[in-house]
Order: structure tokens, then sequence, then C-alpha cells
């Protein structure tokens, strides 16, 4: 009884160290791919960044010929609005 007991206590710190030497890689390989996605995280905002800078233009330009009514539109009635907001004259002497 004593020697299967023996057995089973080796066996179980056996069990026991490869799931610490398991722990041990989970966690290394853990921080070392959190490392990796920050890297890239910030890699990508930088590359989208600049792409962002690059094709803004470009496509405000390509939608003007879209935008320009509506711009004009706006303008017509800010102008309208801005005409009838007016002061009135001085009021005639008496």
């Amino acid at each position: 009884m004593i020697a299967m007991s023996v057995l089973l206590m080796l066996v179980v710190s056996l069990w026991m160290a490869a799931a610490l030497i398991g722990l041990v890689f989970k966690l290394t390989f853990a921080l070392i791919g959190g490392l990796f996605s920050v890297v890239g995280a910030v890699l990508g905002m930088l590359f989208g960044g600049l792409a962002l800078l690059v094709m803004a233009p470009l496509v405000a330009l390509a939608l003007l010929p879209f935008c320009l009514p509506v711009m004009l539109l706006v303008a017509v009635v800010w102008a309208i609005a801005r005409t009838a907001r007016r002061p009135a004259g001085p009021a005639p002497a008496r």
C-alpha cells in the first residue's frame, strides 16, 4: 500500500511539474503575443492615419460633383435667411 501511494505521489508530482511548465509557457507566449498585438495595433493606426491623410482630399474631390448641388442649395437658403434677418433701417423722423 505504501508503494502504491509513493507511486501515486510520484505520478501526481510529475503531472503538477508538467502543468507548471505548461503554465509558464502559456504565460510567456501570451505576453509575447500581447506585445506583438500592441505593436501591430500601433503600426496599423500609424499607416491607417497616413493613408487617411493621403486619401481624404482625393475622396473629397471625387465626391464634389455629388455634393455641389446640396452645397449650392444650402448657400441659397443661407443667403435668403440672412437677407430676411437684416435689421430695419432707421425710422423716419416725424
